[in-house]
């Protein structure tokens, strides 16, 4: 399946229910290659079951930095109120959108074939944050945690 098949897949899947009884996104959930799609979408799936309103993008912060500068930068006068911020390998999504917002970022660690000691080093590029610039972190492809932490952030419970 190509990057655009798998994109449309994934939005027809995520769309926002029209009739859903919320609005404006509250939460956007980002990653770094469409291949981090199927792991990333079950956050969104808690986000719907609890009905927090979320936008899901890809953007890469090492092929397109002035896209997710431009996201995170703007996030706050869209309406979000947290990131959820998905990668592998180098990891450097969630850090890089903390830099460019106020918001609280979730960071979520994945895993993929080319990752070292089993998801090691995106745990350890997540976690490892220079002062000022501050990222939650869930567990290794724990996106669901991602979600329910951002749920709680929005204190619905």
């Amino acid at each position: 399946m190509t990057e655009q098949q798998l994109s449309a897949q994934t939005d027809a899947a995520l769309a926002p229910d029209p009739e859903a009884p919320f609005g404006a996104p509250l939460v956007g959930i980002i990653m770094g290659s469409a291949s981090d799609m199927p792991a990333m979408e079950k956050a969104g799936r808690v986000l719907r079951e609890a009905e927090v309103s979320f936008e899901i993008e890809v953007m890469s912060p090492h092929r397109d930095p002035a896209r997710v500068a431009e996201y995170c930068s703007s996030a706050r006068s869209r309406g979000l109120k947290v990131i959820i911020a998905g990668e592998g390998l180098a990891a450097a999504l969630p850090g890089v959108a903390a830099a460019h917002t106020d918001l609280p970022v979730i960071g979520v660690p994945l895993s993929s074939s080319l990752s070292a000691a089993g998801g090691l080093d995106a745990i350890l590029s997540i976690v490892q944050m220079p002062p000022g610039v501050p990222v939650a972190t869930v567990g290794l492809d724990n996106t669901r945690n991602a979600a329910h932490l951002a749920v709680r952030i929005l204190g619905i419970v």
